[in-house]
């Protein structure tokens, strides 16, 4: 049962010690816990001690996942109301510094956040939650009114239809779990406006991961030809027409979601610059280096490639055949945007990836920016799976 106070049901003994350099990552694996002193359920708050008994800090348990136990506090901290709310309001505070001109934005980043298995974003007076731990979940209708009461806003859409659920061993739901109205809601980022479906779009409905980084490739645009390529609802090519883009050609394999680009290209007035069409992208961009098509700036935000460890090198072939293609694509002097949102792929593998492919195209590149997710996706310095986003702007000579 949920309350606003919760106490440890159980103490959970490591098998091993942890670093001794402060505090560090937040999952504990089902390999690392040997003795149990209790009966907790999933969900329960558990202290977690050291073999020699010393108290490591306080989670939520789960037996059904791999991930044992999500650290909350590496202190002996009570976990009541007071602790939650203040998690809330410290998230808050980062988004007023960092966020600028947009009323899409992620105010809570899971683990970023130190609130493991959280994830809120704002979109204008909607919020979109999601638990994607047994522990949040339980203690969702709780997060959903302290949410409600510290950022004012009162209509909150539950986005519980991720996958990763079922490793929990939680059900997929989705559905308003406070107030209720539309399910699409416009958005601003700078000039440019959007429509968000919070019920059937990507994530909880939007990429605010990649805000920062549309706006910043929509500076090399001005009077530019540009390919979207992997273009989904065209946010990059919109801000780049918006920028001053001569044309923009976008590319996808969903028709349903270039439906809504052409809507996007059309509230935003900029209709006629801006051109759709659904294809095999991989396909697409070998027709279109046949046919000699060469672009000023040339943008690439494929989906994750690698889901796992054991898809990485698969991934990084496919990493590298995409920006082989733009980089032919690309004019002289032209800029290649190339992003991969794969966690298990490194920056440096990714990087890799893309000067394999300026050499099989005999071609030059320069780096003018590495860039990465948006600030209000912050990165935990303990946990390397909070950095996933890599995004390159490069100039091709």
């Amino acid at each position: 049962m949920t309350t606003h106070s919760d106490m440890p049901t159980a103490r959970v003994t490591l098998t091993q010690p942890r670093g001794s350099d402060g505090p560090g990552h937040l999952w504990v694996y089902a390999g690392h816990l040997g003795n149990i002193d209790g009966q907790p359920v999933a969900g329960d708050l558990v202290d977690v001690v050291t073999p020699a008994g010393r108290l490591c800090g306080r989670g939520l348990y789960n037996p059904e996942s791999k991930i044992r136990v999500r650290f909350l506090t590496f202190g002996d901290v009570p976990i009541n109301e007071q602790f939650w709310r203040e998690r809330i309001r410290q998230a808050l505070r980062l988004r007023k510094r960092i966020v600028k001109d947009a009323t899409a934005y992620r105010l809570i980043h899971g683990e970023g956040d130190r609130l493991p298995g959280l994830i809120v974003d704002r979109y204008d007076q909607v919020l979109v939650m999601q638990t994607l731990s047994f522990g949040m979940d339980r203690r969702k209708d709780l997060l959903a009114e302290w949410l409600a009461e510290e950022t004012g806003v009162q209509t909150i859409y539950l986005r519980n239809d991720a996958k990763s659920r079922t490793l929990e061993g939680l059900p997929l739901e989705r559905g308003f779990i406070k107030g209720a109205g539309a399910t699409t809601v416009e958005i601003a980022e700078g000039r440019a406006r959007f429509l968000v479906d919070i019920e059937r779009g990507q994530k909880t409905g939007w990429f605010c991961d990649q805000r920062e980084n549309r706006r910043a490739a929509a500076a090399y645009t001005g009077g530019a030809d540009v390919l979207e390529v992997f273009c989904h609802t065209g946010a990059f090519g919109i801000h780049a027409a918006l920028a001053g883009a001569k044309s923009v050609e976008g590319l996808d394999v969903s028709e349903e979601t270039l439906v809504l680009a052409r809507e996007h290209a059309k509230r935003n007035k900029v209709e006629a610059q801006c051109r759709y069409r659904a294809c095999d992208a991989f396909n697409e961009l070998r027709t279109l280096v046949k046919a000699g098509k060469r672009y000023d700036v040339v943008m690439l935000d494929p989906p994750a490639f690698a889901r796992s460890q054991q898809a990485v090198r698969k991934a990084l072939s496919g990493y590298k055949d995409i920006n082989l293609q733009g980089i032919r694509l690309t004019k002289p002097e032209g800029f290649l945007v190339t992003s991969s949102c794969s966690h298990h792929i490194s920056e440096e593998d990714f990087w890799g990836s893309v000067r394999l492919a300026a050499r099989d195209a005999k071609r030059e590149l320069r780096l003018i920016e590495q860039r990465g997710q948006s600030g209000d996706h912050p990165i935990l310095a303990s946990m390397p799976e909070t950095r996933y986003l890599k995004c390159l702007i490069l100039q091709v000579l």
